[in-house]
């Protein structure tokens, strides 16, 4: 097939994670046209391998071995596709570094601003439906274009198909493992409008606030309080923060007035908490386990020294759960997945 790219056998995948997890594939390619991704899959069926899509590897939990042909899109073009007197619409290949696009979308529009320096690739920024200082992707997000494996048929997904909530969409329940994204459709506003909400935006004045100042403070806060994984692994943060009702949010502040609270909408019945003050609170913080451990600087933050296991990872999760389950009656989710789940 002409259209097959180079495929590697007993691939690392320990640089394509940025936990630093030692892991191979038992096959690996690139892809960028959808000729490319129909031919690999095609291969992969004629061997009876599974397909496996690897995004930013920023949100995934690596196996010691991954069984399968792991495909990775490695396209990164932009192409708008309207614009009227309010809004942007734009195509963004999957493979498209996440922060360079938001840097990027300032040419074209506004509302990604609160989403820079998150790691990852555009492609996987609606699987986790990502977001930041009280911003989420599925707000700009018009919908996903992508490769169903069992239908063997290209899918365009509209966001009010994606079943978008907190940290989570279809692609991470009813399309998990079946969907290759190759392209988000995003909409973006013509006018700055910036959600200072959450500290410490709030102390921004949005008066005078430019778009480029505000990306630029974003990542300085996020660079201020998350490692480089490129200097230490990590994938960034690594429990949500928890969703518990209101009335028992309110009980816990009885106790613990400093526990940062944070509302889900003016009607809800429920908040969201701090996960990384509970992790904090529990005395993770700076705490090493061997190749593991949860970030000085920031306790909701799980690094590696490069030389970590998935079982080392595993280990050290299922401690603090168990810790603040016991401490203040929570239970942590992680928000990266095993890869191969």
């Amino acid at each position: 097939m002409s259209d097959l790219p180079i495929i590697t056998k007993q691939f690392s995948l320990k640089s394509k994670n940025t936990l630093g997890l030692n892991s191979q594939a038992e096959y690996f390619a690139l892809f960028s046209t959808a000729q490319e991704l129909e031919a690999l899959v095609h291969w992969a069926d004629s061997l009876t391998l599974p397909v496996r899509v690897l995004g930013g590897g920023s949100n995934v939990l690596m196996p010691e071995r991954v069984p399968g042909l792991v495909v990775q899109a490695s396209s990164d073009r932009i192409s708008v596709v309207s614009r009227n007197e309010d809004t942007t619409v734009v195509d963004v290949d999957a493979g498209k570094n996440w922060h360079q696009w938001v840097t990027e979308s300032l040419g074209y529009g506004h509302g990604l601003e609160n989403l820079a320096l998150i790691p990852g690739s555009v492609g996987a920024s609606p699987v986790q439906n990502i977001g930041a200082y009280g911003v989420e992707v599925s707000e700009f997000l018009v919908s996903v274009t992508g490769y169903c494996l069992s239908q063997k048929a290209w899918l365009t997904i509209p966001k009010s198909e994606c079943d978008f909530a907190y940290r989570d969409s279809v692609f991470k329940n009813r399309l998990k493992g079946d969907f290759i994204i190759t392209s988000v459709r995003f909409e973006l506003s013509n006018v700055f409008s910036p959600n200072l909400e959450y500290a410490p935006l709030n102390t921004l004045d949005k008066n005078t606030l430019t778009a480029q100042e505000l990306t630029r403070f974003v990542a300085a806060v996020r660079s201020a309080k998350l490692p480089d994984p490129a200097l230490i692994p990590n994938a960034g943060s690594f429990f949500k923060n928890p969703v518990v009702s209101s009335d028992k949010a309110e009980t816990l502040k009885l106790t613990h007035p400093s526990l940062p609270v944070y509302p889900l909408g003016s009607d809800s019945a429920y908040v969201k908490v701090a996960a990384g003050w509970l992790i904090e609170h529990c005395g993770f913080k700076g705490k090493a386990f061997g190749s593991v451990a949860m970030y000085e600087k920031q306790a909701l933050v799980l690094t590696t020294d490069g030389k970590a296991l998935l079982s080392d990872v595993t280990k050290l999760k299922e401690s603090v759960q168990e810790v603040v389950a016991q401490t203040f009656d929570i239970h942590l989710e992680p928000e990266p997945q095993l890869f191969t789940s």
